[in-house]
């Protein structure tokens, strides 16, 4: 009895040293492969893109009469002196200047300059358990925290740990961790969900 009860204690003792190896350090142990925790999905802005709504300073150099600021409007194209409607909806400004450089360049100027930047973008929409939920102007590097205390901070019931965001012309959100560093977009609309516990 006393042989059985040593040869359990030797047996128990050698499972927990095995697992304690294995939680430690699974490199050391051959063929044991430790899977990481799956790391947080970080916002990732793609390059902006122009959209109705936005205003844009358009320099084309040399020819003060053709520069300006203009609005894209409803149907996503700017109206532009001398060479008309430029698609502006859905490209961004490097390709919006290329566009006007080479509509210049068709009989009206030769090797066109042109710069463009946007001046004023779309704005963003937080909505859910903030105090002051609305539409409010979209500043550039804006995170979801700069987001939420322009609406005047969270609620009581406020979710800190996750925002749900949906892309302007996008139909579904996307969940994210609410952290300092998680970025805004121009049209975005924010979610702050309620927490449960």
């Amino acid at each position: 009895m006393r042989t059985l009860s040593w040869l359990l204690g030797v047996v128990v003792a050698g499972a927990l040293y095995l697992g304690f190896a294995a939680g430690a350090s699974a490199q050391s142990v051959p063929g044991l492969v430790r899977v990481a925790d799956p790391a947080p999905v970080q916002r990732v802005i793609p390059e902006y893109r122009l959209g109705s709504g936005d205003k844009v300073r358009v320099i084309v150099f040399g020819e003060e009469a053709l520069s300006g600021e203009f609005f894209v409007g409803g149907s996503g194209k700017v109206s532009f002196p001398l060479i008309g409607d430029i698609p502006a909806a859905g490209g961004t400004v490097t390709e919006f200047q290329a566009a006007i450089a080479a509509k210049l360049s068709e009989g009206y100027l030769k090797e066109p300059r042109v710069s463009a930047e946007v001046l004023n973008y779309r704005p963003f929409y937080i909505l859910g358990e903030v105090n002051r939920p609305g539409e409010y102007p979209y500043t550039n590097s804006l995170t979801v925290m700069n987001a939420v205390a322009t609406a005047q901070g969270f609620t009581y019931r406020a979710d800190t740990k996750k925002v749900y965001v949906k892309r302007a012309n996008e139909t579904k959100e996307q969940s994210y961790p609410l952290t300092s560093s998680t970025q805004v977009a121009p049209g975005d609309t924010i979610r702050i969900g309620e927490r449960f516990f």
